[in-house]
């Protein structure tokens, strides 16, 4: 056995925790079946169609997500309302206010015409916020670089379940 430090030894150990979570991700991603999506899940309530616009009142209650989205992004850029102490909050933050504006677009996008295709628009952004989000929340109250650690994790298990659930 090779003698090493006990900041190594920790490092070793989460970074095998990391790994073990994620294969055991893929494992389950491709050992359980999908479910499938009924149609009944793409009908809405209100499906009044106004001015050409499918769907309407759907499609314009997601502008408040833009105008909120933009706002938080800008103020979490400029760094002058928002008090962040450690850099990489300011990735989790800025990424959850454009997972908002993403959502604006994405979920405006699906209800133009919801099917099975669009509906990726419509969660992936919201998976997106939620991890950055979390992850802020991290940084915020654990540690730092736990959080930003956790930001880039999330993300990237957001998109490779979009990209599984295609």
């Amino acid at each position: 056995m090779v003698w090493l430090p006990n900041q190594q030894i920790g490092r070793v150990k989460r970074t095998r925790i990391w790994a073990g979570a994620f294969l055991c991700l893929l494992f389950f991603m491709l050992a359980t079946p999908k479910f499938p999506s009924s149609r009944e899940s793409h009908l809405f309530a209100d499906l009044r169609n106004f001015f050409g616009v499918p769907n309407t009142l759907n499609v314009l209650s997601n502008f408040p997500f833009l105008i909120a989205g933009v706002m938080g992004f800008v103020l979490t850029l400029q760094g002058i309302f928002f008090n962040i102490s450690f850099r990489g909050e300011v990735w989790g933050w800025a990424l959850f206010y454009a997972g908002i504006t993403g959502v604006a677009f994405g979920s405006a996008y699906y209800h133009l015409k919801p099917d099975d295709d669009r509906v990726m628009w419509d969660t992936l952004p919201m998976m997106i916020a939620y991890a950055s989000l979390f992850s802020s929340l991290l940084a915020e109250r654990v540690d730092a670089k736990i959080g930003l650690s956790c930001l880039i994790a999330l993300v990237s298990v957001s998109f490779l379940s979009m990209i599984y659930a295609r």
